[in-house]
């Protein structure tokens, strides 16, 4: 992140969301150890208000919260806000992490998690905005036309045929992946680097939770939406035409 005047860098700020205050207590030490600025919240309820009013870098949500639980916490932010979220899952439960990629959480970490697993995916989707911050800065990247679909990366705006589709980061950039080149077949490793960075391995079932969701999108606006295309066993494909 830019500094202020006189060279100092702001520290990237991270939410901490979670019912166990020991987890809360032990994470935010080991993230401010690591030169990050953060902020805890007990529940849900008291995150969205919090969050509202302070937006933050990366916001990393405990699924299973009373109040408001994270499920409804990301899809309250998701309203107005592409800020990256890895959610906190039960070790068991995979419906949890599959709901919470497809409601546009950009990652999930089982628990009992590795703080050190947590920091590197941080900084893997705090890398991937500068990165793109850069890019759009040096090149003045220009928008990708598609037929009816429009991509802005400058101003990270997508239409289809003129109406606007509310991405995330990681959809933006995994449909800026496939219609960069249409035709030509994506694997979900390409996807994985394209949307997280090179070196940071997600599930295979991250990617097509993703896909899924961009397709709900889209049909949303345009029942016939049938761009993004499926080759089994190799990967995703922008349709030519």
């Amino acid at each position: 992140m830019a500094g202020p005047a006189g060279g100092q860098t702001l520290a990237n700020t991270i939410a901490l969301v979670d019912d166990d205050r020991n987890i809360l207590a032990s994470v935010a030490m080991a993230l401010e150890a690591e030169g990050f600025a953060v902020r805890c919240y007990a529940d849900g309820a008291e995150a969205l208000k919090g969050l509202g009013a302070q937006p933050v870098d990366v916001a990393v949500l405990d699924i299973k919260m009373p109040r408001m639980d994270g499920m409804e916490l990301l899809a309250q932010l998701r309203r107005h806000s592409p800020t990256p979220v890895i959610f906190l899952t039960s070790k068991d439960d995979e419906v949890d992490e599959l709901l919470g990629l497809r409601m546009g959480a950009d990652d999930y970490i089982k628990k009992p998690f590795s703080q050190r697993l947590l920091i590197e995916r941080i900084r893997a989707l705090l890398r991937r905005g500068d990165l793109a911050r850069e890019r759009d800065d040096l090149q003045g990247e220009p928008p990708i036309v598609r037929g009816q679909l429009t991509l802005d990366p400058g101003r990270h705006l997508c239409t289809w045929q003129g109406d606007p589709v509310e991405l995330t980061v990681t959809e933006f950039l995994i449909l800026k992946s496939l219609a960069q080149r249409p035709g030509h077949v994506k694997n979900r490793d390409q996807l994985m680097d394209a949307a997280y960075g090179e070196h940071i391995y997600v599930d295979d079932r991250t990617i097509d939770s993703h896909i899924k969701r961009l397709r709900k999108k889209f049909k949303a606006v345009d029942n016939e939406f049938a761009q993004i295309e499926t080759l089994y066993g190799v990967g995703y494909r922008y349709r030519e035409h």
